[in-house]
């Protein structure tokens, strides 16, 4: 008995679990199977004329159909009552809840699946933008109108032409493909391939584009322009040009105005002037197209390549001020800059094209072949970018490298002023507190002695790095001491370092940062002034 009434419980389980399974499908089954499609219903027509040769009714004369929230009009119809399909002649008219409308010659439509085609001087409308083709096919279903041979979109700012489009009047965005064109009344947009929203009037740039307008043009692969506003995010190494094109600003991503000319670079900026033979380069970078002003920042530098051999310079940051005819560059902190004749330190510098002079300032090193000058500040003037003079003021300190034996030619003072020609040292004038160390050499070039001297003035005619006449005035004194008996002492004037360590080696190297070292405390014109 007991195992009856098991049986049974088990049985009533098993009958409710089958139950519940059951209806579990049915619902899925339910679900998954698509709505019938609804009959096209005819609305009005002024005449039904019923054709032996075909199936479909023929119906003339303000002609309506409405299928599911579309009414259609046209002059003359087939009706395919089995297909639930029509063909429309002449007039055709699409209207979908009173926002969009669609027009053409011709109009095949299906209605099981909700697909429009018409043909020939097609129209499509709404509250945002208007549609013109020859071909388009409108998926009611998904609300989206598409061509394939040719159309223009048009909206109250932009006109967008292509070989291939797609509406959605829904969302109002508008995607193109193949030979695309917007014009503008500032600019025209050539594209492989775009999307626009009618609405927010945003391009979305998705292939291969050229930005063209009076104030220059923009070659970009990826990123959006506001046509409204006129900002714009580049992306993927995009370029701007200025409108004569000597200028050109890329970058991994760009934020641009092309109203006001402001633009941002994020990654590997690189901003060159053709006309002015100059490079400006940094991982950000900030560039005012009316002002023609430039910043760079994170492992920036310059290059200028109007010389045989280009100057690379390097600093925390970098700006740089160009025109038609002057260019001014200023770079703060830790700057360096390398070229094959002169390499320099100091910690901010200027250069204005104007008078041709490079302005170094705190801690100045320069070096020129085996010389070395330092000073507190410390003026370059340049003759076609080759130098002619350095002026070194308030504190000077000159040291040649004979390159033997720990030997240098010294010269130390107040203000310093060397001048060169043909890129060699040819003359040194030194004035206040003038102090110097020269090696004397035979013709043969056995050194006679180390002359030492102190005076008020001084100068010194070189010829090929070598002393050719000396001259000290006022309160004179010198010495010649013979090498034999010369201590260590003896060979340097006080302060005296050599920044061996610290120049710049090639054009790469003006990035390394070098460690002083602790022991070398660099003497400041008040300490010159006071001892």
């Amino acid at each position: 008995m007991r195992e009856k009434k098991q049986h049974i419980l088990f049985s009533i389980e098993s009958a409710l679990l089958f139950s519940v399974l059951f209806i579990f499908i049915l619902g899925v089954k339910a679900q998954q199977s698509p709505a019938k499609p609804k009959i096209i219903e005819m609305r009005n027509a002024g005449e039904l004329v019923k054709r032996p040769t075909t199936e479909a009714q023929v119906f003339l004369n303000d002609v309506v159909f409405y299928h599911e929230g579309a009414f259609m009009y046209c002059d003359s119809a087939y009706l395919y009552e089995e297909a639930n399909r029509f063909e429309a002649f002449s007039n055709v008219i699409i209207n979908q809840g009173d926002t969009i409308f669609v027009y053409g010659d011709y109009l095949d439509y299906e209605g099981d699946i909700k697909l429009a085609k018409l043909r020939n001087n097609v129209k499509m409308e709404d509250n945002q933008a208007t549609l013109y083709t020859d071909s388009l096919n409108y998926d009611r279903m998904n609300n989206l109108g598409y061509y394939f041979d040719g159309g223009m979109l048009v909206d109250e700012k932009n006109e967008l032409t292509s070989f291939w489009g797609q509406y959605n009047p829904e969302n109002y965005e508008a995607l193109f493909s193949d030979s695309v064109k917007l014009v503008n009344k500032q600019y025209t947009i050539f594209a492989d391939t775009l999307k626009y929203n009618t609405s927010s009037k945003i391009v979305d740039i998705l292939g291969p584009s050229s930005i063209v307008s009076d104030s220059g043009y923009i070659h970009t692969t990826r990123g959006w322009y506001n046509t409204i506003t006129d900002d714009s995010q580049l992306l993927d190494r995009s370029t701007v040009f200025s409108s004569n094109g000597d200028k050109t600003l890329t970058g991994d991503t760009i934020y641009y105005n092309r109203t006001n000319g402001l633009g941002t670079v994020h990654g590997n900026m690189h901003l060159q002037d053709t006309a002015m033979k100059v490079i400006l380069q940094g991982n950000y970078g900030y560039y005012n197209e009316k002002t023609e002003f430039a910043l760079a920042t994170d492992s920036a530098f310059a290059i200028e390549y109007s010389q045989k051999d280009s100057l690379f310079l390097h600093g925390d940051t970098l700006t740089m001020l160009t025109d038609s005819i002057y260019r001014e560059v200023k770079a703060f902190h830790n700057v360096r800059f390398f070229r094959n004749d002169v390499q320099g330190v100091c910690d901010s510098m200027e250069y204005l094209s104007k008078d041709s002079i490079l302005y170094m300032y705190i801690e100045p090193i320069l070096w020129h072949e085996n010389n070395q000058i330092i000073g507190e500040e410390m003026n370059i003037y340049l003759n076609d970018s080759t130098i002619d003079k350095v002026h070194v003021k308030n504190y000077a300190y000159s040291i040649q490298d004979r390159q033997k034996d720990d030997q240098y030619n010294q010269l130390k003072g107040r203000n310093m002023n060397a001048h060169f020609k043909d890129g060699e040292l040819r003359y040194i004038l030194v004035e206040g507190d003038a102090e110097s160390l020269y090696y004397l050499e035979e013709d043969d070039g056995t050194i006679i002695g180390l002359n030492k001297t102190q005076s008020a003035y001084l100068s010194m005619d070189i010829e090929k790095n070598e002393l050719q006449k000396l001259k000290l005035w006022s309160s004179t004194t010198a010495e010649m001491n013979p090498l034999s008996i010369l201590k260590p002492e003896d060979k340097k004037l006080k302060d005296f370092i050599w920044y061996d360590n610290v120049r710049p080696l090639n054009k790469m190297d003006i990035f390394r940062r070098p460690k002083k070292d602790p022991t070398e405390k660099r003497v400041t014109p008040r300490q010159f002034i006071r001892d």
